[in-house]
């Protein structure tokens, strides 16, 4: 994400980018191979996978992402999405790149989390 910040911020102005987050996660058929896609599904879908597959959640500091791996039959998954965490320090980019604000990406998934989080982190006001 930094990666795309450094170069949008290099060529428009940072008050005019929202930053986008994704409510959204992948999972992905391991191996992949040709042909085969990634199906979508809500952040709390993912952990509720997790937590029904009892399959531990793992934290990729390098992009700040949480994952982890199943098998339904003899097809091995692997499903990447956000959480509090990885959200938490997608907000902390706002800031660090001085943006407009965020958008949500995907509205209707569940993921009252980010509400929560929000409130936290930013001073929320109503315009009219």
């Amino acid at each position: 994400m930094k990666n795309v910040l450094d170069y949008a911020t290099s060529v428009i102005a940072s008050e005019k980018i929202l930053m986008g987050v994704t409510l959204y996660g992948y999972d992905w058929p391991i191996p992949w191979r040709k042909g085969l896609r990634a199906a979508s599904l809500s952040n709390n879908s993912a952990q509720n996978l997790a937590i029904n597959e009892k399959s531990p959640i793992r934290f990729d500091p390098v992009s700040a992402s949480p994952n982890f791996e199943y098998t339904n039959g003899s097809q091995s998954h692997q499903v990447w999405f956000d959480d509090a965490l990885s959200i938490s320090a997608k907000f902390s980019l706002i800031d660090e790149y001085q943006l407009r604000g965020l958008s949500w990406w995907v509205l209707g998934n569940s993921f009252p989390q980010g509400i929560y989080l929000m409130s936290d982190v930013f001073n929320i006001r109503k315009v009219f």
